[in-house]
């Protein structure tokens, strides 16, 4: 048993690996400012976690939450790329500055490793079918340069501190959890959503770009292994299914689980977006040992589930 502090441990994804750490018998305290995380996603485990609510740009309050701690699990973000074109600086703060003042009060205070939520928006458009972590980077957001900073901070903390440092690269996570009502949100809870309710979803482009979608459950898996693996302290994994879908093949099986046959409404495409992204996991599972355990279809099914939970108590 560990002791771990989860930043941004009241979001999407980071409620999620609260619960994962939980699950096998870890100590976990929690840092969030709930700018995009809901308190509620903690409401089945609120009483055995410790809270810190506030921002990692309050050196004193970070210092308090890495009390004792040996892992940090480091989620918190401004995760969208949208609100990073109309607000880069308010990003950078959020993602680059953020993590830094992380990282430095983490060696400051004996944590042993930080696992750092990297972006596989840093690969940008590229030719190949697969993304390989040994692939230049080419960010076209502010939001996919800020991570990448970030990332950079990572390693060099490592080199030159010895606080070890794990990033995994997310390809499109989604899952329960994941708010469809904001104006920044990912594709797989506004389509559903939006079917459920008998609208047509909005795709911005053609629909043949193509996205590596993963289920929450998988990124866990990958950040409980990455907290624990030896030899990988420096490096940089990606986490994703493996394979790729288009934006119209994901609405046609949306319609399908959902009996529901409505086809999308067009828009212009969106400035920053990527084309196509997939992910080469070969290094992650040869190094942590990661293979996706839920897979895409079963992870649509569990997602509509939740959604139409959400849609009938509301």
């Amino acid at each position: 048993m560990a002791r771990f502090l989860v930043t941004g441990g009241a979001g999407f994804i980071g409620s999620h690996i609260v619960a994962g750490l939980l699950r096998r018998g870890d100590t976990v305290g929690v840092l969030d400012n709930l700018s995009t995380g809901q308190r509620r996603n903690l409401d089945s485990c609120e009483s055995q976690i410790e809270w810190y609510e506030g921002d990692l740009n309050d050196p004193e309050l970070v210092r308090r939450a890495l009390d004792g701690v040996e892992v940090v699990i480091h989620q918190a973000a401004l995760p969208s790329v949208p609100l990073s074109i109309e607000d880069p600086v308010a990003t950078h703060t959020a993602c680059t500055t953020g993590t830094v003042q992380l990282l430095d009060q983490a060696r400051r205070s004996g944590v042993r490793r930080v696992v750092y939520a990297a972006s596989s928006s840093l690969y940008g458009d590229r030719p190949t079918m697969s993304n390989r972590e040994t692939d230049v980077p080419a960010p076209q957001s502010p939001y996919a340069a800020a991570k990448l900073a970030a990332e950079y901070y990572c390693h060099a903390f490592y080199h030159s501190f010895g606080l070890e440092t794990v990033c995994l690269r997310y390809f499109n996570v989604f899952g329960p959890r994941q708010d469809p009502y904001s104006a920044y949100s990912a594709v797989i809870p506004l389509f559903i959503t939006a079917l459920l309710a008998g609208r047509p979803p909005t795709v911005f482009g053609d629909g043949l770009q193509s996205r590596d979608f993963t289920y929450v459950e998988n990124v866990v898996q990958g950040n409980l292994l990455a907290a624990d693996a030896n030899g990988v302290a420096g490096q940089s994994f990606n986490l994703a299914q493996g394979s790729r879908i288009t934006l119209l093949e994901l609405i046609a099986i949306l319609n399908r689980h959902l009996g529901t046959d409505l086809k999308p409404v067009h828009a212009e495409p969106r400035a920053g977006d990527i084309r196509d992204s997939s992910a080469d996991i070969t290094l992650a599972r040869r190094l942590l040992g990661y293979q996706p355990q839920v897979d895409f279809e079963e992870g649509v099914r569990r997602s509509i589930e939740y959604y139409r939970d959400w849609a009938e108590s509301s």
